[in-house]
């Protein structure tokens, strides 16, 4: 029983951990990456649908993505849709392609990338400590229940400690890697 609780605790929070990877690998660095346009949705007949599903998006140098779209009509309403995301582009269509430039990182938006980064942080470190919570309430209820002694619960629960203060440590670490990294000119 202890046991299932501790695994179930420890995928969680590794599960938290990987978001905040992800998430933080969307946060842009000055290079060109197609998966910076992976949350641009697209007017697709009617329903809206991720940028990827419905054209090409590839990394034609340093500075500019290159989307291309599998039906000619789409040209329009993707480049609208990328203007129209808060990414602060500007695409150019080039007859049936659509140039994406990545423009210059100023020190301003270098900081304010940062408090974005640092949001998602905290969000990691919240959930982690969620997910500590939950844990401890199942330890809590089998305590209630007469399933375990409460021995068993206090080192439970020092056990679920030390696993959260191994994720919230890596959370930190993801966080300094890519504040150094928005901070590199």
């Amino acid at each position: 029983m202890i046991a299932d609780i501790k695994q179930t605790t420890e995928s969680k929070m590794q599960k938290s951990v990987e978001t905040l990877r992800n998430n933080l690998g969307k946060v842009r660095t000055g290079r060109a990456h197609p998966g910076f346009l992976d949350q641009v949705q697209v007017d697709y007949y009617g329903s809206m649908v991720p940028l990827s599903q419905v054209a090409n998006v590839t990394a034609s140098d340093a500075r500019t993505l290159s989307v291309q779209p599998w039906e000619k009509p789409m040209v329009a309403k993707i480049e609208k849709a990328i203007r129209d995301s808060d990414l602060g582009l500007n695409p150019a269509a080039n007859g049936d392609v659509i140039r994406v430039p990545m423009p210059m990182l100023t020190e301003e938006r270098r900081k304010d990338l940062v408090k974005v980064v640092r949001a998602e942080a905290e969000e990691a470190r919240v959930a982690v400590r969620n997910v500590r919570r939950d844990g401890n309430d199942q330890l809590k209820r089998l305590l209630k229940d007469k399933d375990i002694s409460e021995d068993d619960e206090r080192r439970a629960q020092d056990d679920i400690q030390k696993l959260t203060d191994k994720y919230i440590a890596e959370v930190d670490k993801q966080l300094a890697e890519k504040e150094k990294e928005l901070m590199a000119v």
